[in-house]
């Protein structure tokens, strides 16, 4: 990582912006030699990224010849442009997020037990409530789909928040961002401000 002062290294920390995230992005080696990236459900779950899918398709054909995949979530918090000072150079402007990206092996989940376990966490984790349907073993959809894990074999995380402004930098965007008000806006000015 080239910006060493925006990682983020506490793994609860890590954990927090993976299960905030509701949509991640899959990378696998195509066969042509390109990149293929999908955007999936996904839940983090006992150190693994879990998804479901169909059995057959240009995803799962690219994990089945080669397991090594990445995996990216990102949460953007607020875009602080010109407006907020005019003297800013256009190159100068900037997008304060955070983001996590996981590098490792996707594995078809073959164990029933964990496939039904995993379901019932992606479950959980998307309808956020606790009286959901519970996930069966000898359910028709447990069947005919794949679960896969992507067991994870490193992993980085970075927050952008000004960490190279000084505190009246900040303090200034954080204000200003207080007041513009737009979604993410009064997150990133909490940050600013610890």
């Amino acid at each position: 990582m080239r910006k060493k002062y925006c990682a983020v290294t506490d793994s609860e920390d890590i954990t927090r912006i993976l299960g905030r995230c509701r949509i991640g992005r899959l990378a696998t080696n195509g066969v042509d030699g390109f990149p293929y990236i999908v955007p999936l459900n996904f839940v983090y779950w006992r150190g693994s990224v879990y998804f479901h899918c169909a059995r057959k398709g240009e995803k799962m054909d690219n994990i089945q010849r080669d397991p090594k995949v990445c995996f990216e979530v990102d949460i953007p918090l607020s875009y602080v442009g010109r407006e907020c000072n005019s003297q800013l150079p256009p190159c100068q402007v900037h997008q304060l997020y955070h983001s996590v990206i996981l590098r490792g092996l996707a594995e078809i989940v073959e164990d029933i037990d964990e496939k039904v376990a995993a379901l019932n966490a992606l479950m959980a984790r998307h309808e956020e409530r606790p009286d959901f349907d519970e996930i069966k073993a000898d359910m028709t959809g447990v069947k005919i789909c794949n679960v896969v894990a992507v067991r994870v074999e490193s992993i980085t995380a970075k927050s952008d928040l000004l960490q190279k402004k000084t505190d009246d930098e900040k303090n200034h965007v954080a204000e200003y961002l207080a007041r513009r008000d737009l979604p993410g806006d009064s997150e990133a000015a909490s940050l600013l401000r610890r």
